[in-house]
């Protein structure tokens, strides 16, 4: 018989605490601490205390009370909220249209970018990671002088990952069976790798590691929603009810690689007639007719595609009408085995979205099986630029939240 885990008192106030950072978080607001306790059921005596904990730490500030009296604590209910320009994690990406990072404050503000453009087919990965190193140790040494504290680094890429540090391919990139261990700047940071289709959907989700904002944010903390990243290739994630479906191996969402037509063109997988092959940017841009196959990943080429699409070039708009539809019939398909009614569009596509969103829409609702009772809604990334380098950097900060024990040693002496 398999043994019962048990929770000590340091697991469940670790646990507590990343339950009220996480109210917090997801609230988007200020909240008092009967709020707190209200909303996740902890007691006054317990939310007294991990509130103060967290204070003391530098993790919540006192608000300015309100006028409203807090019954629960007999006096003006003070609001607390996180403090600004404290806690902060790096997102690292590595693309095949070059590569960067991203420093992330809490509060959701970016502190601190920088993006290297350059075409990175075939590059010698001991080379970029190195340069890659190169531009973070001055933003490191920045956060060090302004007081932030460092929770973590997310690294993504545009292949499949095993684990925290094993790339299988990348085949965009001309990358197989790296171990990313191997890399000073993974080892230093103890950047968590993962695939940028996955980190671009976290991007979306609001309050997963920063402040929602419920003005702005087209989802809510708990949605769910089919995430697609086109980029040269094409992929793409899951997320139910605000957590992000892996897989059991963590490949799930692989939708660039569903085969639309048995006897397209090759693919870099293997197979023929792959969704990327006909909708991905490195398609488009040669089926368009802009230029060839060596040059095509370069951003500047998608770029000269949409303005020769919204100017009328009939080729272009060939290009981008046999990609659309065989998006819709992947989409479609896609909806039908998960069971999820809401698509968001990033990289490429989103770019073209604005009169195509629509027929997209209207496409895969049409094809869909449940087309009376589900109804489809296409929407486009939240994030326009950079969202995987967005989503990395909230993946480290998610340490912080997921484990905040590893942060607060000096407030939990004073506490207990």
């Amino acid at each position: 018989m398999a043994r019962m885990k048990t929770i000590n008192q340091d697991n469940l106030r670790e646990h507590n605490l990343s339950i009220v950072m996480q109210t917090l978080l997801g609230h988007g607001s200020p909240l008092s601490r009967a709020q707190l306790a209200q909303k996740t059921g902890l007691t006054k005596a317990a939310m007294s205390l991990l509130t103060d904990m967290l204070i003391q730490a530098q993790v919540l500030q006192q608000m300015t009370p309100t006028s409203e009296p807090n019954s629960g604590f007999g006096r003006p209910a003070t609001p607390l909220a996180f403090v600004p320009h404290r806690w902060a994690g790096i997102g690292l990406q590595i693309n095949t249209d070059g590569y960067g990072y991203l420093i992330l404050d809490i509060s959701g503000t970016i502190v601190r970018s920088e993006w290297i453009s350059k075409a990175m087919i075939d590059t010698d990965p001991a080379t970029i990671f190195a340069e890659l190193d190169r531009m973070v140790r001055p933003a490191e040494a920045f956060l060090k002088d302004e007081g932030y504290q460092l929770c973590g680094a997310g690294l993504a890429l545009p292949g499949l990952v095993e684990g925290e540090n094993k790339l299988l391919f990348a085949r965009n990139l001309g990358w197989t069976d790296l171990d990313l261990s191997q890399f000073a700047v993974v080892r230093r940071l103890h950047a968590h790798a993962y695939n940028e289709a996955n980190v671009a959907a976290i991007a979306q989700i609001p309050g997963f590691a920063t402040v929602h904002d419920p003005d702005s944010d087209q989802l809510g903390p708990s949605d769910s929603f089919i995430f697609i990243s086109t980029d040269v290739g094409i992929g793409g994630a899951l997320v139910r009810d605000g957590h992000l479906e892996a897989g059991q191996h963590g490949f799930a969402g692989e939708i660039g690689h569903m085969q639309v037509d048995p006897h397209g063109v090759h693919c870099t997988c293997g197979r023929t007639g792959c969704l990327e092959t006909l909708a991905g940017r490195r398609a488009l841009v040669e089926a368009a007719g802009i230029t060839t196959h060596e040059h095509s990943a370069e951003r500047a080429f998608a770029l000269d595609l949409i303005s020769r699409w919204q100017q009328g070039d009939s080729q272009a708009a060939a290009a981008i009408y046999a990609g659309l539809n065989a998006l819709t019939s992947v989409l479609a398909s896609v909806v039908n085995v998960v069971d999820i009614d809401t698509i968001v569009l990033g990289g490429l596509w989103s770019e073209l979205s604005g009169s195509l969103a629509p027929r997209l829409q209207a496409g895969i609702q049409d094809q869909i099986i449940g087309s009376a009772s589900v109804k489809v809604r296409v929407l486009t990334s939240a994030v326009p630029e950079h969202s995987a380098l967005v989503g990395a950097a909230q993946v480290g900060l998610r340490q912080f939240i997921d484990h905040p024990r590893q942060f607060l040693p000096q407030a939990e002496r004073k506490a207990e």
